[in-house]
């Protein structure tokens, strides 16, 4: 039984080394966000990240996901678009 109260200890003891670790990642970060120097926001600036996509395009009027039946149950209809 008190076995069990040394892993609860150390479980807490992990969960806040975890949460301090990924705390300082984030300021981490943030910091080096700030601190960017104007040339190297205008490079950023100037970086192609809007690409057009294509627009999505349904080819199937239903899928037949609609049609299968369970058991003790009635097959339903498909659903009308």
């Amino acid at each position: 039984m008190f076995r069990r109260l040394a892993c609860e200890n150390s479980a807490a003891l992990f969960t806040i080394v975890a949460f301090i670790t990924a705390a300082s990642i984030y300021a981490w970060f943030a910091w080096r966000a700030f601190r960017m120097k104007r040339p190297q926001i205008a490079h950023f600036e100037n970086l192609p990240f809007d690409t057009a996509t294509p627009e999505a395009v349904a080819t199937q009027t239903c899928c037949t996901a609609h049609t299968t039946t369970r058991p003790g149950r009635r097959e339903s209809a498909p659903l009308q678009s």
